[in-house]
């Protein structure tokens, strides 16, 4: 439960959050929704009663029970005694910790089984039954299995797993924890269809309190009985799942236009009947201003009608030609110590074609990708580029944004010149005023992807290649993005399990990952690109 008292929340001279007062129930399923940029993940720090020196908060926040987080991006090497997927669960009760004591506790106890030693070893004993160790590989087990993750992938190190695997153990360990409250950011990242059926399930059947931030429309649908808007710094409450959520502030939009436009023609008619009385007698005079005070009254308070969301617009600049084939790859292949990801990947782009890379978690797309862009080097093979061609690379963590500069900073060498200029391009990826002075780690995760394609948009990048460019994004710089790309006059390779995104990026061919098979785009092709 989350108790909010007159709340409010600034960074720099903006004004995230006006003083807000509200409570999140026991038992409530609720969605806290909004554009990129509305102030979503800083008002869930400051829910979770995490501060950063940023910003100025006035207000309190309180909790009853435990609170488990759903962060947006993963902790690097978890929260476990050690630094695998297992281990990151098990914290969540302290079972590792206990674990780990337990056992050498025992090698205390087998060594010198002194009075002293045998309660130390019964004490932990007792508290890893009575958090639930001797039943935890089978829970742990159904986690894994619901979600999708083969359970031997528990045991490999946390940071050398895919951005997919990492998130379905990451929201493994909030289930586990089996909390009071669960705290969800973007939970569908990287899920296909059959987990994200398999979680909202788990939603329906946990019986305390959710609030979570999602763009993922079917997840609000399905699993939430109320919302929270977040919009030009005010917080409304609306009663239901998203669609009526969308429905009543539709309808409430049209009441305030229908009361906006009566209060003007009252205005208007007291106005000309005052004007009609000014040359008139002293009496009609008098009653001129007092009918002026009644005026100014209405104006005051009239009401004040709520814009509808302007249709979000991205552009990327015409690129320069490149040479017919853009980009050749031969024999790639990827190892991770004995793992071998990928053996011998092969195909040849022509200038405009839109590639996708297509395959399930843990198959290697990300790794190739970072080899296209030559942040990794391959195991075996080579990439060539052909004449002309500028590579632009947008990483799925956003490796490549520099966490010690600006947001402006981050435009210093490109092809646009002035701050006039940089501040334009930031503010057509919707990064505006002060955001332009913040630094990248105080940005949301769908800020962050902005920026990324603001630095795309700022370059002479002929050849794109985009890992998840989509991740937490709104739906309508979805949209927005999978036009851009679909009306771009460059050559694209990919990786996106964001249908509508791909259905706009109109692709021309597909790599089909582990079979590493290089196609024509066919139809049926689509059907895979939401299996992860």
């Amino acid at each position: 439960m989350l108790i909010v008292r007159e709340l409010g929340i600034e960074i720099g001279a903006r004004r995230i959050l006006e003083p807000v007062s509200f409570t999140v129930g026991n038992g409530e399923k609720v969605g806290l929704v909004g554009r990129n940029g509305a102030g979503k993940s800083t008002l869930l720090s400051v829910l979770l009663l995490y501060t950063p020196e940023h910003l100025r908060v006035s207000g309190q926040v309180q909790h009853q029970g435990r609170v488990a987080h759903l962060p947006q991006e993963p902790v690097p090497g978890g929260l476990g005694v050690e630094p695998i997927g297992l281990s990151h669960v098990l914290s969540a009760r302290g079972i590792d910790k206990l674990d780990a004591d337990m056992q050498a506790a025992r090698h205390a106890l087998a060594a010198d089984p002194t009075e002293e030693t045998i309660e130390r070893f019964t004490a932990l004993e007792e508290a890893f039954r009575e958090a639930g160790g001797y039943e935890a590989e089978s829970e742990v087990a159904r986690l894994a299995d619901g979600l999708g993750l083969e359970q031997e992938l528990l045991l490999e190190d946390l940071d050398s797993l895919s951005g997919g695997q990492r998130r379905r153990i990451d929201l493994m360990r909030v289930l586990y924890e089996q909390p009071e409250t669960m705290v969800l950011d973007e939970p569908t990242n990287h899920l296909d269809k059959a987990a994200k059926r398999w979680l909202f399930d788990e939603l329906d059947r946990f019986r305390g309190t959710v609030l979570v931030i999602s763009h993922d429309l079917p997840l609000l649908d399905k699993s939430i009985d109320r919302v929270l808007a977040l919009r030009d710094g005010q917080l409304r409450e609306y009663k239901g799942n998203y669609t009526k959520f969308l429905e009543q502030e539709e309808t409430r939009r049209l009441s305030e236009e229908k009361m906006s436009m009566h209060q003007g023609e009252q205005i208007d008619r007291m106005k000309d009947l005052a004007n009609s009385m000014r040359g008139q007698t002293a009496a009609r005079a008098r009653l001129a201003k007092v009918l002026d005070r009644k005026v100014e009254k209405l104006v005051e308070n009239r009401v004040e009608v709520t814009k509808q969301e302007k249709k979000v617009v991205f552009r990327l600049p015409v690129p320069p030609r490149s040479g017919d084939v853009p980009m050749t790859v031969e024999h790639v292949g990827v190892r991770y110590g004995e793992l071998e990801v990928l053996k011998d990947v092969n195909f040849i782009t022509r200038r405009g074609d839109r590639i996708l890379i297509v395959g399930r978690n843990g198959a290697g797309k990300s790794s190739l990708l970072r080899c296209l862009a030559g942040t990794q080097r391959a195991f075996d093979g080579s990439v060539r580029f052909g004449a002309n061609v500028t590579v632009g690379y947008f990483a799925q963590e956003h490796e490549q944004l520099d966490f010690t500069k600006t947001v402006l900073d981050h435009l210093e060498n490109a092809t646009v010149q002035t701050e006039v200029q940089r501040r334009a391009l930031l503010g057509a990826f919707g990064l505006k005023g002060s955001a332009a002075h913040q630094m990248p780690g105080t940005l949301s995760g769908g800020e962050r992807a902005k920026l990324a394609l603001s630095i795309l948009a700022a370059s002479d990048a002929n050849l794109l290649l985009l890992d998840e460019p989509t991740n937490n994004l709104d739906p309508a710089s979805v949209q927005a993005l999978g036009e851009m790309m679909g009306q771009w006059q460059g050559t694209i390779v990919a990786v996106s399990h964001e249908r509508d995104f791909v259905e706009a990026m109109k692709p021309t061919h597909a790599v089909l990952l582990p079979e590493e098979y290089f196609d024509l785009w066919r139809d049926d092709y689509m059907d895979m690109i939401e299996r992860r």
